[in-house]
């Protein structure tokens, strides 16, 4: 119970902020072509300069962890990205966009590479792994369901043009989520000027948690995949309604907003890597289905793609909140803050790739970029595997002087 009472205001505070953003997202790219009247090609390489921009914020997190507690670095991120969208409404040449839209990246990557530090802090002394993953799975399934609802809404709303008072209502909930996070339990700060175990050096040679960072690389890229290759690959390759696109995308969210726990607790017996491995299994055979979907029959191709997406939302299902508990149980004690901001580079080399990734595969063959995607998953799989054994043991390590 006090657990559940501590993750309260946090989970409060997710839910507006992924509210905002959803309701925001359908716009992101409208908003400048509309109000400030660039052109789509003009706002596309300003956004894409703005989180290039961003990519050594967690470098620069890990670095100066010890010295701010994650919840204010959080509040800090939300306050950034409120006042970035406040400032949209001034933004009307190129110049002004790429600040705004660099300030509003930085705030994000600020966000992602301290909120899991947060949750892992959550956790009481000799909590077990049940609890922990549930509280991961809690947090994943706030995040979807509340994003989901705010797409939702952001979709109608882009009906009527609404754009202005978008962006205002998505600042306002950045503000009101940094007011709710105060309400967050914090942590004690490590002595002023006392030593700070280990550092980047030791990361580099720690090969267990580099090979984690690596493989949820490509479990993160199977992750964002579906949004990015499954339009182009329904209207242009396959004889499947272009309608289909939009209810297929809206199934996975509602799965992904209410199944994780389900799914953290079938996946129980199993460690934290294996899981994951599973997980890397269901994404290889759903990869191999979309593949084979060219050769599927028009009148069957509806249902065969929705058994595929069974596939893909089982893995993502268990990778969300076992990817994020593993990394923070794997991570020397110490440097966790550290740790866990560097491993938020899995979700941004992921969204960099996934569009070259797909792009440059499709132009050899529509099933070409699925087969691809297959291939490296499954050695992505054998590979978390492997390391089962090392991952495991840290774990054990960790959990054994709370326990005591």
């Amino acid at each position: 119970m006090p657990g559940r009472r501590r993750l309260i205001p946090l989970a409060c505070a997710l839910a507006v902020d992924m509210f905002g953003s959803g309701l925001f997202l359908p716009m992101s790219l409208l908003y400048f072509t509309e109000v400030a009247g660039l052109s789509l090609s003009t706002v596309g390489v300003l956004l894409s300069v703005a989180t290039v921009a961003s990519l050594p914020v967690p470098l620069l997190v890990g670095h100066v962890a010890h010295r701010f507690r994650p919840i204010d670095r959080v509040i800090l991120a939300q306050v950034v990205q409120g006042a970035a969208f406040l400032a949209y409404g001034w933004a009307r040449s190129p110049a002004a966009v790429l600040v705004v839209a660099m300030l509003a990246a930085i705030g994000q990557r600020l966000f992602w590479s301290s909120f899991f530090s947060v949750v892992a802090g959550l956790g009481e002394s000799g909590e077990d792994r049940q609890h922990t993953d549930r509280r991961y799975a809690v947090t994943g399934m706030i995040q979807m369901a509340s994003m989901g609802a705010g797409t939702l809404v952001g979709g109608l709303v882009v009906a009527y043009g609404w754009y202005q008072p978008v962006v205002v209502v998505n600042a306002a909930t950045f503000l009101v989520s940094a007011v709710l996070l105060l309400a967050v339990p914090r942590d004690p700060l490590a002595p002023a000027g006392g030593p700070v175990a280990g550092g980047y050096r030791a990361m580099l040679r720690d090969r267990p948690y580099l090979l984690l960072i690596a493989v949820n690389t490509i479990f993160a890229l199977c992750s964002v995949f579906i949004g990015v290759a499954l339009p182009v690959y329904l209207i242009e390759a396959l004889p499947a309604p272009d309608w289909l696109v939009g209810p297929l995308l809206a199934a996975n969210t509602v799965l992904l907003a209410s199944g994780q726990a389900l799914a953290v607790r079938l996946v129980r017996p199993l460690s934290r890597p294996r899981g994951l491995a599973l997980a890397g299994v269901l994404w290889v055979v759903w990869a191999l289905l979309y593949a084979a979907a060219v050769r599927v029959p028009g009148a069957l191709l509806v249902p065969y793609l929705l058994m595929g997406l069974i596939f893909f939302a089982a893995a993502d299902l268990i990778h969300a909140p076992l990817s994020n508990a593993l990394s923070a149980a794997a991570a020397p004690p110490a440097q966790r803050d550290r740790y866990l901001a560097v491993y938020q580079y899995c979700f941004a080399f992921a969204n960099i790739l996934a569009p070259v990734f797909f792009t440059a595969l499709y132009a050899r063959g529509p099933a070409v970029p699925w087969l691809a995607l297959a291939a490296v998953t499954a050695v992505a799989t054998v590979i978390v595997h492997a390391i089962d054994g090392s991952l495991t043991a840290r774990e054990e390590a960790a959990r054994e002087p709370a326990a005591s």
